[in-house]
């Protein structure tokens, strides 16, 4: 299973946003990585630099690699809507994603692992692949055997925005998604315009 296992307060830096959760490096640091710390002199980015650098946040922000990422934009294209809008969809809706949006996990790196080790179920049927794609209707709720782990009720504990396209029931431990959530429902700071402007040339 690919991922991403670089150094993650780096790559924090470098945007200088919590893309992987809180990070207390980014809260002392809130400058860019490098030698020379914050009297590195920086280069006027170009274009192309920028929209690079939307693209590898947006990457980061959902733990995908390229081919992976390349491939969801490329069946964005051949939907009906705004591209970067349906891209953006299409990453919200992994199951990896849901379990954290569901605050089942803290980190999508944590729901990542709780899907791969096969404590999620959608549908009532356990399934084990981060970036399965659920749609409006779908239940995904936490195994049976696995409600009773401290990682899970500890992340419950700790609550956390809920989002309007999710229901969630707090006895059952499963939620439900009620709908694709529009761009205004996903607070990812990300210019998907420029990843699109990226991908099209």
């Amino acid at each position: 299973m690919a991922r991403y296992r670089g150094p993650k307060s780096k790559i924090s830096r470098r945007f200088r946003e919590p893309i992987f959760g809180p990070d207390k490096a980014l809260e002392r640091r809130q400058y860019g990585p490098g030698q020379h710390g914050p009297n590195r002199r920086r280069k006027k980015e170009s274009e192309y630099s920028i929209q690079l650098a939307e693209k590898q946040k947006a990457k980061y922000t959902y733990g995908i690699l390229e081919r992976q990422f390349r491939n969801m934009f490329k069946r964005a294209t051949s939907k009906d809507g705004i591209t970067g809008e349906i891209l953006l969809q299409f990453c919200e809706l992994r199951l990896d994603n849901v379990v954290f949006r569901l605050n089942i996990s803290p980190t999508r790196s944590g729901a990542r692992q709780l899907v791969g080790h096969r404590h999620i179920t959608v549908n009532g049927k356990v399934v084990n692949i981060p970036s399965y794609r659920v749609r409006p209707g779908d239940q995904v709720a936490v195994r049976e055997k696995s409600k009773s782990l401290l990682v899970v009720s500890e992340a419950l504990a700790g609550g956390g925005d809920r989002q309007e396209w999710l229901d969630w029931d707090g006895s059952a431990l499963s939620g439900t998604v009620i709908s694709i959530p529009s761009r205004e429902q996903i607070p990812e700071n990300i210019k998907e315009q420029l990843i699109v402007e990226l991908y099209s040339k």
